[in-house]
This record gives C-alpha cells, sequence and structure tokens, in this order.
C-alpha cells in the first residue's frame, strides 16, 4: 500500500490519498511504522526563496511586511480545522492542503513545526467503527437473523478516543508529508513536561535536533492522560498547557520562534462576537485592547475559544513571537491561508507590540466616509470654493512643492526608467496648468450633486425625482504621477466623494505635501479628512479587499498595475483600461500636409502616455509613394525605433525589426507599422488588436471618415486629429481621473460625471400601493414633468 502511494504521482493530494486513509484508518491490520518513512530525503525540487531568514530574535516583527523574513514557524491547527463538521474523523482535503503549504516552506529552508489536534476525533471514528463492527457480530450471533437491529453507540471517553487516535493520527501526517520528501516526528507532551526542568530541556534538546535534520516536528498534547485543566492555574509569567492554544505559544517562546500561526474556524479575531450586528475583523491587535473585544462562545471543538487564543497570543507575543489567528476552514482560502501570511499579505489578526504614528487604512476609510458624507451637504458654491483654493496653494506654494519633487527626482534617480521619471517630474508650467484644470472644475460642478434629471408625476400628489448623487468612497492608486493627485483631489470634493488616496513611493515626499495643502483647502468649510493619504504599508493587494469601505477603484498607472487591481479587487468594481493600444489608420486619401504633423504629435509629444500612438495602419496604395517617404523620414528624425508588422515585412526586401506582438504598447519612441488593404480590414485589425481606447483616421473622404467613426468601436474615435486629445483636460473637463475603457457608467477620459450615480426620491402623501389595485381608488399617471434647466455659465 505504501509503494502505491510513492507511485501516486502529484494529482490533487486528496485524491490520491483518500483510499489510503480510509484502509489505515479503518483497519487494524495495517500500520505505517516510522522506520519505513524515515529514509526518505527531506528536500524536494521546490526552490528556495532569496530573502533572508535569519534575524536575532527577542523582538516581534512590527509589521506584517516583515513576516516573510520569518525563519522558524509554529503553525497551530485548532481542532476545528483538522476535524469534519460531525466531529468523527478528519477533513482529509484540507489537511492535505495545508500540509503542502507547509512543506513548501520547509523546502524553502525555514523551520516549520505543526502543533495540532485531532487524535480525539480520528479515534472516535475508529472507535465508532469498532463498535459497530462488534454489536452488529454480536446481534447476529445471538438474534439469527440477516437484518440488524438500530444499534445505539454508548458515550465515547475523550482520553480513550485519543488514545485510540494518536497512532492513525500520526500515521495520516507521515503519510501526507512523504509525498513532498519530507519527514515528520510526533512528539507528546503534558503541562508537567515544562513545569520539570529536565524536561523542558530534554523537549528543547529533541526538537532542536529534529529541525536540525530538517525534519517538521509534530507536537500535541497527550490527551490519553492528561488532566482536566485547573482553572487560573498559570504560574507568575508562565502560561500553563490547558490547550494546544497555549501549548503552541509555550513552545513557541521555548523554541525562540519568530511566528506563530493559530488556525481556526473564524476570519480572526472580531471586537464583538462573529455573526453579531456591526461585528468588525481586527487587522492589527495591540497588547491592552482586550477592554475593546467582547468574547463569544468557545469553537464547537476544542478545549479553548477565542478568549483562550488572545491570551495565549498575547504571551507569545511578549516573549518576542509574531503572532496571526486566521480562517484555516473557508474552503477559497484554506488552501494558500498560511504563504499568504507569511507573503505579508492582510490575512487574520496580526498581534504587534509597535502601533502606527497615525490611523489605520480601516479608519482612514471610515474617515473619508464620514467626511464624504459632509462633503455633499456642502452648498455647491462652498465646494468650489474650497477647490479654487486649492488651485491658489498650487501656485501660492510651487517652491515648496517643487523642492519636495526635486529629492523625489534625486530619490528615484537610477531607479526608474526614462518614461516614469518624466511622469514623476513637476514643473512650474505643470503646476500652472494644473491650477487652471482645478479652476474650471470648480466653475463647472455649481450644479454637479443633486442634479434632478427626471421628474415623474406617479399619481395625483406623488412626484418622482431622479437626482445625481456621489458614488461614495473612492480608492485611486497611481504611479509616479504627483499631478494627478490635486486632479482627483479637486474631482472627488467637486463631487461629494470621499477619497483614499495611494501614490507609488517613488512620490512620497511631493504627494505628502500636495495632499496636506488639499486637507488645508478642505478645512476652510469642516471637511478636512474627507481625502486620505494612505501612508501605512498596505499592499495594493489588501486594500483592494475592503469592499466594505470603498465603491469605486481607479487605477492611474502602468497597464501590469490596472491588471493586477482587476484581479485583485473582490467585490469592488474598477474604473480603467489595462492597456492603451492606440491606432492611427492613414487612409489612401489622406493629406501630405496633415498626416506627419498627425504622427509626429500622436506618436513622439510624450510617448509615456496611454494616448500615444503605439500602431500606425497604412493603406497599401500609400506603399512607395512620397506620403509614405515623408512618414518614414519624420519617424528617423524623431529616433522613432519601427516595428514591422508581418503584411508590412512582406513588402520589403530588408526589413525592421518583425513586431513580437501586434498588441503590444511600447509607452517609448517605438512604433508598430502595418498595411491594410482597405477601411474594413483597419477597423478588423483594431478590434482585434487595440484595446478599446484611442482610435484614429486620417483621410480627407467624409463617406469614409464617418463610416470609421460609426465602426470602430473604442472610447474614443477621432477624424483627422491626433490620439493625444483624449484627455479630460482637453475634452473641456478640468481634469480627469482616469480613461476608462469599460462599457458600464463612465467611457473614455472620466471627469465630474463620470463620478456620480443617481438616486430615486419619492414625495406621497399616505400613498399605499393597494390604492393602485384593481379595484383601488387611485389610477397611475406616468406623467413626464419638466426638469430644472442646468446652469451652462
Amino acid at each position: 500500500m505504501l509503494s502505491q502511494v510513492y507511485r501516486s504521482g502529484f494529482q490533487p493530494f486528496h485524491q490520491r490519498l483518500l483510499p489510503w486513509v480510509q484502509s489505515t484508518a479503518l483497519s487494524r491490520s495495517h500500520r505505517i511504522q516510522p522506520s519505513t518513512i524515515r529514509h526518505v530525503r527531506s528536500w524536494s525540487n521546490i526552490p528556495f526563496i532569496t530573502v533572508p531568514l535569519s534575524r536575532a530574535h527577542g523582538k516581534s516583527f512590527a509589521h506584517r511586511s516583515e513576516l516573510k523574513h520569518a525563519k522558524r514557524i509554529v503553525v497551530k491547527l485548532g481542532s476545528a480545522v483538522v476535524t469534519r463538521g460531525d466531529e468523527c474523523g478528519l477533513a482529509l482535503g484540507r489537511l492535505a492542503s495545508i500540509v503542502e503549504q507547509v512543506s513548501v516552506l520547509q523546502n524553502q529552508g525555514r523551520e516549520m513545526m505543526l502543533v495540532t489536534s485531532g487524535a480525539v476525533a480520528f479515534g472516535k471514528q475508529r472507535l465508532r467503527h469498532e463498535i459497530l463492527l462488534s454489536q452488529s457480530v454480536r446481534q447476529a450471533l445471538h438474534s439469527g437473523q440477516n437484518q440488524l437491529k438500530e444499534m445505539a453507540i454508548p458515550v465515547l471517553e475523550a482520553r480513550a478516543c485519543a488514545a485510540a487516535g494518536q497512532s492513525g493520527l500520526m500515521a495520516l501526517y507521515e503519510a501526507m508529508f512523504t509525498q513532498y520528501s519530507i519527514c515528520a516526528a510526533q512528539i507528546l507532551v503534558t503541562n508537567l513536561d515544562f513545569h520539570d526542568e529536565q524536561k523542558r530541556r530534554n523537549l528543547n534538546g529533541t526538537l532542536h535536533e529534529l529541525l536540525r535534520m530538517n525534519i517538521v516536528p509534530i507536537v500535541n498534547t497527550n490527551d490519553a492522560v492528561v488532566p482536566p485543566a485547573e482553572p487560573n492555574s498559570d504560574l507568575q509569567g508562565v502560561i500553563s498547557v490547558k490547550d494546544n492554544d497555549s501549548l503552541a505559544a509555550r513552545l513557541a517562546v521555548e523554541m525562540k520562534t519568530d511566528l506563530l500561526i493559530v488556525l481556526s474556524d473564524v476570519e480572526g479575531l472580531f471586537d464583538s462576537p462573529p455573526g453579531s450586528d456591526d461585528a468588525k475583523l481586527i487587522d492589527i491587535f495591540y497588547p491592552g485592547d482586550q477592554q475593546s473585544v467582547t468574547f463569544g462562545t468557545k469553537s464547537r471543538v476544542g478545549m479553548g475559544g477565542m478568549e483562550a487564543k488572545v491570551k495565549a497570543a498575547l504571551w507569545a507575543l511578549q516573549g518576542g513571537t509574531s503572532v496571526v489567528i486566521a480562517n484555516g476552514t473557508h474552503p477559497k482560502v484554506s488552501g494558500h491561508v498560511i504563504t499568504d501570511i507569511v507573503e505579508g499579505k492582510k490575512v487574520g489578526t496580526f498581534f504587534s507590540e509597535v502601533k502606527p504614528a497615525g490611523p489605520t487604512v480601516e479608519q482612514q476609510g471610515e474617515m473619508a466616509r464620514s467626511g464624504g458624507r459632509m462633503l455633499a451637504t456642502l452648498e455647491p458654491e462652498q465646494r468650489a470654493e474650497i477647490i479654487y483654493h486649492l488651485a491658489d496653494l498650487l501656485t501660492d506654494q510651487r517652491d515648496e512643492i517643487l523642492l519636495a519633487n526635486k529629492k523625489d527626482m534625486e530619490e528615484a534617480e537610477g531607479r526608474l526608467a526614462a518614461p516614469l521619471l518624466k511622469r514623476l517630474s513637476l514643473s512650474t508650467s505643470k503646476l500652472n496648468s494644473l491650477a487652471i484644470g482645478l479652476r474650471q472644475i470648480a466653475a463647472s460642478s455649481q450644479d454637479s450633486v443633486g442634479r434632478v434629471l427626471r421628474r415623474t408625476r406617479i399619481a395625483k400628489n406623488l412626484e418622482l425625482e431622479q437626482v445625481t448623487v456621489p458614488i461614495g468612497v473612492l480608492l485611486v492608486i497611481f504611479e509616479s504621477r504627483p499631478d494627478c493627485l490635486p486632479q482627483v483631489a479637486a474631482l472627488a470634493i467637486a463631487s461629494g466623494n470621499g477619497l483614499l488616496l495611494k501614490g507609488g513611493k517613488e512620490a512620497t515626499h511631493s504627494n505628502r505635501i500636495l495632499h496636506l495643502l488639499a486637507q488645508e483647502a478642505l478645512s476652510i468649510h469642516g471637511v478636512k479628512e474627507a481625502i486620505q493619504l494612505v501612508n501605512t504599508r498596505e499592499e495594493v493587494e489588501d486594500l483592494c479587499r475592503l469592499d466594505k469601505m470603498i465603491d469605486l477603484i481607479i487605477p492611474r498607472g502602468s497597464s501590469q498595475l490596472v491588471r493586477d487591481i482587476q484581479k485583485a479587487a473582490k467585490g469592488i468594481p474598477v474604473m480603467g483600461h489595462s492597456e492603451g493600444i492606440c491606432h492611427m489608420y492613414v487612409d489612401s486619401e489622406a493629406s501630405v500636409d496633415k498626416i506627419t504633423r498627425l504622427v509626429r504629435d500622436s506618436k513622439c509629444e510624450y510617448p509615456a502616455a496611454c494616448n500615444a500612438l503605439e500602431t500606425l495602419l497604412i493603406h497599401r496604395d500609400l506603399l512607395r509613394t512620397p506620403l509614405f517617404d515623408q512618414i518614414i523620414d519624420m519617424l528617423r528624425v524623431e529616433q522613432v525605433k519601427i516595428h514591422a508588422g508581418p503584411k508590412f515585412a512582406s513588402y520589403l526586401t530588408f526589413s525592421p525589426s518583425e513586431v513580437k506582438s501586434l498588441r503590444t504598447e511600447y509607452g517609448d519612441l517605438e512604433l508598430c507599422i502595418e498595411v491594410v488593404d482597405s477601411v474594413q480590414e483597419a477597423i478588423d485589425h483594431i478590434h482585434k488588436y487595440g484595446s478599446s481606447h484611442t482610435d484614429v483616421i486620417v483621410t480627407e473622404n467624409e463617406e469614409t471618415a464617418e463610416f470609421f467613426l460609426q465602426h470602430v468601436d473604442s472610447a474614443c474615435v477621432f477624424w483627422n486629429a491626433s490620439t493625444r486629445f483624449s484627455d479630460g483636460y482637453r475634452f473641456g473637463l478640468g481634469a480627469e481621473v482616469g480613461i476608462s475603457t469599460s462599457r458600464i457608467h463612465a467611457r473614455g477620459p472620466v471627469g465630474l460625471e463620470g463620478l456620480l450615480t443617481t438616486k430615486w426620491l419619492l414625495r406621497g402623501q399616505d400613498h399605499v400601493v393597494s390604492d393602485f389595485s384593481e379595484h383601488g381608488s387611485l389610477k397611475y399617471l406616468h406623467e413626464n414633468l419638466p426638469v430644472p434647466q442646468r446652469n451652462t455659465n
């Protein structure tokens, strides 16, 4: 049977292990002895990670991001994690996934230890089987009948179950770890082992020797002999081993481990019992916060509850071990919960002794929500006044802003590519343009919030209105573009939205001063907290999980950033575009005078922009004509590297480098040129390889141009105009939060209008639906009423 496990390869582990587990757990005739496995090599093909793993023990990690440096880790598996819902038997698939994660970390060079429950549940399953088998045999002998009567199973004593289950549980772990070429060793302890100095030294020496040999110690309380826990029996400064929570904490401190991961059946520590109204998951828990937490009942199985876990966690933290309490049972996360924690992702509750200087991101989200609601209640003139004041501050504080930006530029020199450095740079002209754009926003925002879009008389004295309202709280994530901050801030203010800003660390100094100026402007009407700059070590992926606080995510940056955010966002809509693959089609009837200007401006004016030209489509009839030669000469002068598309390359004896992909955003002085036979072929090419951002036709034939404008399915489609016009400021929107290529809500450059949604207001006088029934006294009118005219000044 063991050879069957070895030959099974790396198919899904719970599938290949299940037949073996069933035969092992329920058969007395088959046992796996540790001696049959100890010859296995303890290394696998998983590559080592490159982060340094050694550190001086004595102080716990201050931030989640530091957990990736943990060398020695204890993983505690609670009873609810190990056992099935019926408490009889083990959750095999879940256990297999946990073993796989532990094995991955072990083979990265870490020292892993398990503290596991499950012996009682495993033993209960085996004893129930034996009792049923014994009763059925006796009943068959006495009754002489084939049909068995209903059999009652006596209450099974926990110690007996533990004694019957320990060997099977360990055999299961050994078989699982063997699949990853890792040895495991079992250690059973009791509270007395920690009170006896000699036994403590022996235990410590055994564990160190096992870790030195790259063996995973699997530790459990010896429930077959352990006495009942005595309440309030902790020694001075020492935690008693009452359950596996206290055992894991005691073991972690004794072994000077870097990290203790406690897996339970809840997401972590809540400020009130999970499932109760307003219960919130605590991201980071600090010593002394116990008074703010109300503990509920303990787990459905096991000795301890959340209060016991918190006590054990705080004791371990005091001993220099970092602690995370997380959910090990949820099917969507249990397959990667341990590795996610070690990677520093926001999973469960992290225990830390270092309180951050400022508010947490959750607190910032709540402040943005509250401040945004206050902002939305201001008069339009007051919101405009805030934006005008911010525009003035951008010019009045120009020297301070440029000095901060200079620090960012100096620190980024040599680390950022030239296009990103250009985006990072601020100048006097940029600040002046920003101020002009902000004043445009202020002037156009007078009736943005609360504008009536539709009025309907439902019935007599029952009138319905649809009005514009803010979306709520926006999260804007931007890279290398500090000028984005005041633009987005002004649009959020004008639309009455709360705002969370997450800028790149390369623009730290610039973003800090620009945010302070935004808050200074907001302070004139007491809504300073409506805009928050996230300065904590929050990963973008973690921010994208705050679906209770954020209503819309707007990424501003590289296509990779946008794709990562779209992938990471859980339940939060993302507005943006992943790529800016903009096309320009040069028709056979294009003007010689216009084409070179349009191509130069679209490609060379700012090649790093998302609205820069990336693919030039040339009508076949223009090849080897003066117009074509002018285009090539201009690109050569501008030092644009040309990549030939397949059809273009076929026309040339010596062609430029053939393009690797027709779906490429270069973001630099590089351009793909391809040949098409007609306007329809150009449209088909754009639909196949474009990104629905901005596409242009250059022609003097109005009919051809209109055909292109109507048939190209992109956010922006132009005729005889540069792709660079695809911009909120140039559209007269004042500024933009980004360009959206999605088909829902907003599309193209997204300005003020794209940050609004609507709500319905119904005003009646004691109206009830039953009055409109077949025999009711009222009838629906559904009359359209005039809408107040919008102020366009």
